[in-house]
């Protein structure tokens, strides 16, 4: 089971929906991934799970985490149910949100943050099936943050053009959108989201052919190149493997065989 709720307005230029997903692994221990993609999420899960770093350790994960940026898959151990309920921000708002400084690091990120408080609560809401309830009281955390007034309406434009351009915009064209000076976009954005402008760019256009090949895996290579403005396949090609670690037609391939999407987004969590 998937699902989305969209924020309340005043939300909307920080977070871009809450989420919620439920699956089951069975009794024995399961490895699934979830893909990059142009967003940073605060995750609370209800059930076990663990994270598998790069040098293959095992480390248990709290609840509430941050999952930042990532420029590979990051794969996660779990079995039994797992509950996930996310809060998808935008790379440029989650740290202020939080009130957090920037890492610049790419992955998941242990926090510590008053917002870790909601989880015995929100167990509670869980044990009774009260998804509503839950993404409520989420709502109602954030509407209260001061922080959440902050939002730099520079970052905000610059962010609003990158999504609307899925990330094909050249960083020339995000500072004539957010009015500003590329220099002084480039100091606010990666003052705010640890990485540049360029970095997230690439992480949204990425997203774009992932979810093509997602719900189209028939999709002509050389035609999307084209499309999200790549120089051509062979470009396209290379950055995929960059962020996926496999090529594009590998990927098209392994998702007609394991679809597990429910919904017109595409659900993160891949069975390995």
């Amino acid at each position: 089971m998937h699902q989305e709720f969209e924020p309340p307005e005043v939300l909307r230029d920080i977070i871009k929906c809450f989420w919620y997903d439920n699956r089951y692994f069975g009794d024995q221990e399961s490895i699934f991934q979830v893909e990059p993609d142009g967003y940073a999420e605060i995750i609370f899960y209800f059930g076990t799970l663990h994270t598998i770093s790069e040098n293959d350790r095992l480390l248990p994960l709290p609840s509430p985490f941050l999952m930042g940026l990532l420029n590979q898959p990051a794969i996660f151990q779990t079995k039994g149910g797992l509950q996930v309920i996310g809060v998808r921000c935008f790379p440029w708002t989650v740290f202020d949100l939080l009130g957090l400084p920037p890492s610049g690091k790419t992955g998941v990120h242990i926090f510590v943050h008053p917002v870790a408080q909601l989880q015995a609560k929100l167990d509670n809401l869980m044990a009774s099936e009260k998804v509503n309830e839950v993404i409520i009281e989420l709502e109602q955390y954030f509407l209260q943050t001061p922080s959440q007034v902050a939002i730099d309406s520079m970052l905000a434009k610059a962010g609003a053009a990158m999504r609307k351009a899925n990330g094909t915009i050249p960083v020339s064209h995000v500072a004539i959108a957010a009015d500003a000076t590329i220099r002084t976009l480039e100091r606010k954005f990666k003052r705010s989201s640890g990485f540049t402008v360029k970095d997230v760019s690439a992480l949204i256009r990425f997203e774009q052919v992932r979810n093509h090949l997602w719900h189209a895996p028939e999709t002509n290579l050389a035609g999307l190149a084209h499309e999200l403005g790549y120089a051509d396949q062979a470009h396209l090609s290379r950055e995929f493997k960059r962020y996926s670690g496999t090529t594009p037609a590998t990927f098209a391939r392994n998702a007609k065989k394991r679809k597990l999407a429910i919904s017109n987004d595409f659900v993160a969590f891949v069975q390995a």
